[in-house]
């Protein structure tokens, strides 16, 4: 798992005390991904039925949740990779559903919005948070590593839940879409740039394929 600087600081406050009350329960480490699956799931529901702020608060719910699975494996010795693999996929679906939901609301309720403007700044915030991770995940099996820095944590997943959250809670999903599009499909471009031209680039074979 990859933390950002939401989860270390705020989020862990929260979901480590959980993952503590939860060790001595039958409770698993793959169930508690699913929880949190479920949250974003009920985030996307209420901004389908016009509760924008209630749902960003149960985006940050799903966001706080996400981190316990990993410190109750810990504490549990049920550490496994189907785990890691699980939660990944999980938080994909809720990324996508999550956007959709806000995309939604944005479009049907926020006044003002084109509809046009605001489906594109929806799939490109879509696409860009499935890039984002997809782009990690590639270079760590291409090249060996990740990447690492600023632009990354930049758009980091614990960072744009909480921008969904507040953008949520001030009814600005539009602004909301913009923002994490951007953010995220830059880190992107900022990221090929990398495994071209920079150290990532030098370890390839240099076929230019």
């Amino acid at each position: 798992m990859h933390e950002g600087f939401v989860s270390r600081y705020l989020n862990r406050r929260v979901s480590r005390p959980i993952a503590h009350a939860l060790t001595a329960t039958p409770v698993t480490p793959n169930q508690v991904s699913f929880i949190a699956f479920l949250l974003a799931l009920g985030a996307a529901a209420l901004f389908y039925f016009n509760h924008s702020i209630w749902a960003g608060i149960l985006v940050q719910a799903s966001s706080i949740i996400d981190g316990v699975d990993g410190d109750l494996a810990r504490a549990k010795s049920m550490t496994s990779l189907f785990g890691g693999f699980f939660d990944a996929l999980l938080d994909r679906y809720a990324d996508a559903v999550i956007l959709a939901g806000l995309g939604y609301w944005a479009f049907t309720y926020e006044g003002g919005a084109d509809g046009t403007v605001t489906t594109a700044f929806a799939a490109a915030a879509i696409i860009g948070s499935l890039m984002i991770s997809y782009s990690r995940a590639r270079a760590e099996a291409t090249f060996g590593q990740p990447f690492d820095g600023l632009p990354g944590a930049l758009a980091s997943r614990d960072l744009r839940l909480l921008v969904i959250m507040i953008g949520a809670i001030l009814g600005q999903g539009v602004a909301t879409l913009a923002v994490i599009g951007a953010l995220t499909n830059i880190v992107v471009l900022w990221r090929l740039g990398v495994a071209r031209w920079g150290k990532m680039g030098d370890s390839a074979d240099g076929s230019g394929h």
